[in-house]
């Protein structure tokens, strides 16, 4: 029986039954096949697939954006980078002539070493206290802000005895290194009695020390 040339118009209950009973029963296992396999498709597309789908859509998103902020940190990378090699000379041909706050501790053991290749012995090293140097522009004040200090002064008292062309040697050796030391006095004394010409120089040096070590 061809369901095609039912005529809906004139049709009733009884023909309805009557047709229905003519259907082969292959017909509706077909029918039931096909709509048993569209439900069953819907089942497992909305419990399965579509949360995968969703959920891959959704890594997706999230891909693009970490994307999006990788090159965005790429780029700041790429910038800081440049400001540091911009900024890197300056910095160090400036902290290069300041002593850090353990280097000025182990002032002693430095000196020592260029003292003992002049065959000089360093009978006397006082540090002082540290004393600011202001940026141009600002006025001593009770409280200090570090901002406002340009670097600091430590004054050093020192005793040393030996040779007196050794003692020349040893402060042009000084005068070499990239550290910023001054010899602001000195007083230099012959051994009396001495057959070598002995010296003793006694005087006071300044070191510069950087101003976040020593505030």
């Amino acid at each position: 029986m061809d369901l095609k040339n039912i005529d809906l118009k004139n049709i009733n209950v009884a023909d309805i039954k009557e047709k229905l009973a003519g259907v082969d029963k292959k017909t509706y296992i077909k029918f039931g096949i096909g709509f048993f396999a569209i439900i069953l498709f819907l089942i497992i597309y909305y419990a399965v697939l579509n949360p995968i789908v969703n959920e891959k859509k959704a890594q997706h998103v999230d891909k693009l954006l970490k994307e999006n902020e990788i090159l965005t940190f790429n780029n700041e990378i790429v910038s800081m980078k440049a400001k540091i090699k911009k900024i890197t000379p300056e910095f160090e041909s400036s902290s290069a002539l300041f002593h850090s706050k353990a280097e000025v501790e182990d002032l002693y053991s430095s000196l020592s070493k260029f003292a003992a290749v002049n065959g000089l012995v360093i009978s006397k090293i006082e540090k002082q206290e540290p004393e600011p140097v202001l940026k141009k522009g600002k006025a001593k004040q009770a409280v200090l802000n570090l901002k406002d200090v340009s670097y600091y002064k430590i004054p050093v008292e020192y005793e040393i005895t030996g040779n007196f062309l050794g003692y020349i040697k040893f402060k042009r050796d000084i005068s070499k290194s990239k550290k910023m030391l001054n010899f602001d006095k000195e007083v230099i004394s012959i051994v009396q009695e001495s057959s070598t010409g002995a010296i003793v120089a006694k005087g006071n040096l300044t070191i510069v020390g950087l101003p976040d070590e020593f505030f």
